[in-house]
């Protein structure tokens, strides 16, 4: 039986509903620069994922089918019938996961800077990093994941946004910081991503390294109706880089799928 949270969640703007789904040991405020654009075109339900910001913990592990539950019982509280959905990073195989089990639900999709098709040397990858994190800390391993996310002239102009998104990490409960990071790894949506039939965008940075551009086109390529966007000289924090971006092509993308 799945589990499901009453997750913490906002609502502002006006116009379709537009639900975002943030990634791994985040919260509703990484949409922050994106969401002056979107609200002027959108009504943004935000939330937080179980274990994350204000939402409660989790009792014990969890799988994506409850954070699927999770966010559909979001959905059913604010009380739209159907909605465009976008999720970045793990958000991104919530929204897809979401719109295989509830497509009367979907009007669109954005995967941003998410993964699937995987290859063995890539899961190695991801899985070395969630190793590192169990072996000696999480801590420890923020280093490694701060040059996995933002480029260079970013951390160097922007020292407090990094320092910020780091605390964030080291605050959310390690445990659900783990489960979290142990579904990004372990889920493939290649067996499954062609049945997703909502228009979707698919987006991510040039420079993104777990995921990345090979990845995307074949997720873009799987996909019935999809977009891709490759962001130049970005990695995987868009939405703290470039979160102004990112939103005028959500906002273009969904302006010509309404």
């Amino acid at each position: 039986m799945t589990d499901v949270i009453d997750c913490a969640y906002s609502v502002q703007g006006d116009g379709p509903p537009l639900f975002l789904i943030h990634g791994i040991g985040a919260a509703r405020n990484t949409w922050a620069k994106a969401l002056p654009l979107l609200t002027r075109h959108f009504t943004v339900v935000t939330y937080d994922l179980r274990g994350h910001g204000a939402s409660p913990l989790p009792q014990g592990p969890f799988g994506l089918d409850e954070l699927v539950a999770d966010l559909e019982r979001v959905r059913q509280r604010t009380g739209f019938d159907s909605a465009h959905f976008a999720g970045h990073s793990l958000g991104g195989m919530i929204g897809p996961a979401y719109a295989l089990q509830h497509p009367d639900r979907v009007r669109s999709l954005g995967l941003l800077s998410t993964a699937a098709f995987r290859t063995e040397d890539d899961s190695a990858k991801v899985w070395g990093v969630v190793q590192a994190m169990e072996d000696k800390g999480i801590p420890q391993v923020l280093e490694t994941l701060t040059a996995r996310w933002f480029t260079d002239s970013f951390i160097a102009e922007n020292p407090d946004m990094v320092r910020n998104r780091l605390k964030q990490v080291v605050d959310t409960d390690p445990e659900v910081f783990l489960n979290v990071f142990r579904i990004y790894a372990g889920t493939e949506m290649a067996p499954w991503l062609h049945q997703v039939a909502a228009p979707s965008l698919v987006l991510t940075g040039e420079h993104d390294g777990g995921c990345n551009p090979r990845l995307n086109r074949q997720i873009d390529q799987a996909l019935p109706h999809s977009e891709l966007v490759i962001l130049p000289d970005l990695k995987h924090s868009l939405l703290l880089e470039a979160g102004e971006t990112v939103a005028e092509h959500i906002v273009r993308f969904l302006t010509t799928a309404e």
